[in-house]
């Protein structure tokens, strides 16, 4: 099976996730940074649980279950990369804490630029199932960290420096670029999927089976981190959609620039680019009917 993906195609996409990044750092500010210096446990929890808990448990899921290998190595990606762009808008439409939102988005965004190509090719590389198609796709983990870098750290740094030379417009922007983006993201993946419905057609019993259980996954991840830890309620639902939405188009534009032929993994990538907006939505909508406060009759999450 192959996916039919023009490079002209993969500009465009490169130019969306840029975009994206550089729509939710015009609100950035240093005191982002400095407030996980101050108050770094709901942050430190989260960042664990996202490029620590998650991308193992996937590895040991994928291993234990014997996911096709390909399948696999796709959703260990996934899991490898920093949370979506748009988890803090849905992150304050569940009435949860939005600073612990905003401070993991900041600073996953950086982070990630090391421990994306990191851990997707550790955990690549400890799983025997997809151990084989990482040795021979001789992966380059510093050309993906340089990928990494453009597209998520340099718009990172020009937002921020845009959102403070030039506030007023930065106030007006943000959400617009936001919205336009993710909506322009959405007519993309749509498009892509249009393109190659013969492929996802083939294998949709099996990706979407796994991306849904992966997603749940990581949701779960994220609610058990805040609550092992006695985060309070709203730190503890920032978390959970932190961890449960993920940047899946930047695994989408890894694997286009490094793994064209991987038809598989840009599929897990690109269903995941759909229903994590879905599930994360609907929990959204779900927190929303109650306070992020404690409330012993009513603790969800």
């Amino acid at each position: 099976m192959e996916i039919h993906f023009g490079s002209e195609n993969l500009l465009i996409l490169n130019v969306i996730l840029a975009f994206m990044m550089f729509g939710v750092s015009l609100s950035l500010t240093g005191d982002d940074f400095r407030r996980v210096l101050k108050r770094p446990d709901a942050p430190i929890v989260g960042l664990l649980a996202q490029f620590v808990l998650l991308p193992a448990a996937t590895c040991v899921t994928t291993w234990y279950f014997e996911v096709d290998p390909e399948l696999a190595l796709g959703m260990i990606l996934v899991a490898s990369c920093p949370g979506g762009s748009f988890s803090n808008i849905m992150t304050w439409l569940g009435r949860a804490n939005v600073a612990v939102s905003v401070s993991m988005t900041a600073v996953s965004s950086v982070v990630a630029i090391v421990m994306t190509p990191f851990n997707f090719s550790l955990y690549g590389w400890l799983n025997p199932i997809t151990r084989p198609i990482l040795t021979d796709i001789q992966m380059d983990s510093m050309n993906i960290l340089v990928l990494v870098a453009l597209v998520l750290g340099l718009p990172l740094l020009v937002g921020m420096l845009m959102g403070k030379a030039f506030p007023v417009f930065a106030e007006k922007a943000q959400k617009p670029m936001r919205y336009v983006t993710l909506l322009v993201l959405l007519l993309f993946v749509g498009v892509a999927f249009g393109n190659n419905m013969d492929v996802f057609l083939a294998t949709a019993n099996r990706i979407v089976g796994l991306v849904v259980l992966q997603n749940f996954l990581a949701l779960g991840l994220g609610a058990m981190a805040g609550m092992i830890t006695g985060l309070p309620r709203g730190d503890r639902r920032a978390i959970t959609m932190e961890v449960g939405i993920q940047n899946s188009g930047l695994g989408l534009a890894i694997l286009f620039t490094f793994f064209p032929d991987a038809s598989e993994m840009i599929l897990i990538a690109a269903f995941w680019g759909v229903w994590h907006l879905i599930s994360g939505l609907l929990l959204a909508w779900w927190w929303s009917r109650s306070p992020a406060q404690e409330d012993a009759c009513r603790d969800a999450f």
